[in-house]
Parts: C-alpha cells; structure tokens; sequence
C-alpha cells in the first residue's frame, strides 16, 4: 500500500503495539479510498468485509428501522469501524455514510482476523479497543435515559468544547440535524433547547457557537464523569 504513510495508522491504538512484520503483512491487501461527501459506505445487514478506518474526513454511523433513521455516532480520524462484525463474521448493525469528503482506509476482514490469531500484542488491543466501545456504548446509554433533552445539548456542548481547546467558540463538524439525532432529538426540539440554553450563555450562528457563561452551562449540565470522560 503506497498511497498513505503507514506511520499515521500506527497512531491508532488498535495496531500501535503490533509486531512490525505482521503489521506489514496485514496490510499488503489493505487500499485508501476517497469518498466523496454524502457516500454510503456500508449498509447495516452486509457482511463484514473489511475494516474501514477513517484517515481523513467524518463518517457518520446509523440505522434504521420501521421507516425511521438515527445517528449512532460519528467517527472522526483517526478511528476505526466496526471491529466486532469483522471478528465475529457477521453482518453490520449500522450502516456508514461521509459527513464530508473522506478517505478511508479498507483492511480486509480476513487480515484481521488472521493477524489476532498469530499476534498477541494484537489480540490484547483489539480486547481493549472493543471494551472501550463497550463503555461508550453504555455512557451513550446512561446519557439518553437519565437526563434530559436540554441536559444532553449542554453536556455534548461542554464536551465539543472541551475538544477545541476551551476558548468560548464551537464549531460543529456536522449539521445539525446529526446532532439532533445523536441527542436522541427532533430538529425541532433541538432548537428549542438551544433557545432555552440562550439564558445560559449559549449563542449559536450557523454551526458556529459561542460560550459566554460556561460555569452556568456546567451548572445546568451538571457534567458527570461516569457519563461523560472519554477517558474512563
């Protein structure tokens, strides 16, 4: 694979410990594809053929069901999905489409599986990367069940804030209507709730948003480390 520096796939946790040759030889079969903004990548239901790691660029992860649709999460570089349909051979739960022009790095199912049964280094971040989803998972979980619609906007709002370096400015890497659908929100409650969090400092101007009071955003928030550190 000529087309990227494999130094920056092994920034990604998953494959930072593995032995070298094997690294290399998993990725002989292994291509960078562009993809333009708006492409569908997987759709829930198809097996898993490969695993898709984001190099540059958003995907976005959803579902639907009974003639509805949800965003499930957005996967930005450099991450990877959707390991556990690759390990276990199964279908995709989630379908995947860009956010915005994106290139994907696609490793064959076969190479991974195959590399977890012979590199122990991998096997282990492999354990850890799917605990960690796990986690996430059930945070995404505890965010949507104990708190409420305006709560979770001013939770995620700390938390992108947090991200971009804690100087009063956001500014959303997708639209909106993703942001609602990650909230568990209808377009039109979302906007409700950013004109309720007006009182607390929240001014919104497209996908640009300004902080001007954050301590009375965490006061309504009341952030939760239990729920809400990436870290833990």
């Amino acid at each position: 694979m000529r087309s990227i520096d494999l130094s920056t796939i092994r920034e990604l946790e998953l494959f930072s410990n593995m032995d070298d040759s094997k690294f290399e030889t998993m990725m002989q079969a292994a291509f960078l594809q562009s993809f333009p903004a708006r492409f569908e990548i997987i759709s829930e239901g198809d097996t898993a053929d490969f695993l898709h790691v984001v190099v540059e660029g958003c995907v976005e992860l959803y579902a639907k069901s009974n003639g509805r649709e949800a965003t499930m999460s957005t996967v930005q570089p450099v991450r990877s999905f959707i390991l556990a349909a690759v390990l276990m051979d199964a279908v995709y739960l989630m379908s995947a489409r860009t956010l915005q022009r994106s290139k994907i790095l696609m490793i064959p199912s076969e190479n991974i599986c195959g590399t977890f049964e012979v590199d122990e280094a991998f096997a282990k971040s492999i354990v850890i990367e799917l605990s960690t989803c796990y986690r996430s998972a059930i945070k995404e979980y505890k965010d949507l069940k104990l708190r409420t619609a305006i709560e979770r906007l001013a939770n995620r709002l700390l938390q992108y804030h947090q991200v971009q370096g804690e100087n009063g400015k956001i500014e959303l890497l997708h639209g909106k209507k993703t942001l609602a659908s990650l909230l568990g929100m209808t377009p039109e409650n979302l906007s409700r709730a950013f004109n309720t969090l007006k009182q607390y400092g929240v001014e919104v101007d497209g996908s640009a948003i300004k902080l001007t009071d954050v301590n009375a955003l965490k006061v309504l928030a009341k952030p939760n480390r239990l729920i809400d550190d990436n870290q833990s």
